[in-house]
């Protein structure tokens, strides 16, 4: 799944900040870059992918 960042803002001009095919907290870190530039943040909300454990990389190789 493609790693999506989006920002959405609205007629009053509040923002929101969205990711998508981020899991666990690699989204945080993701949009933190965002969330500084926009100012304060009013809420947090965590979704289900948030929640989700990421699965360790891994390495394959070829017997020699």
């Amino acid at each position: 799944m493609s790693r999506i960042i989006e920002v959405v803002v609205s007629p009053r001009g509040e923002a929101t900040v969205q990711t998508k095919g981020y899991v666990g907290g690699d989204c945080l870190q993701a949009s933190r870059f965002l969330e500084q530039a926009l100012g304060v943040a009013a809420g947090d909300r965590r979704t289900a992918e948030f929640h989700q454990e990421q699965k360790p990389e891994q390495t394959l190789s070829q017997p020699q």
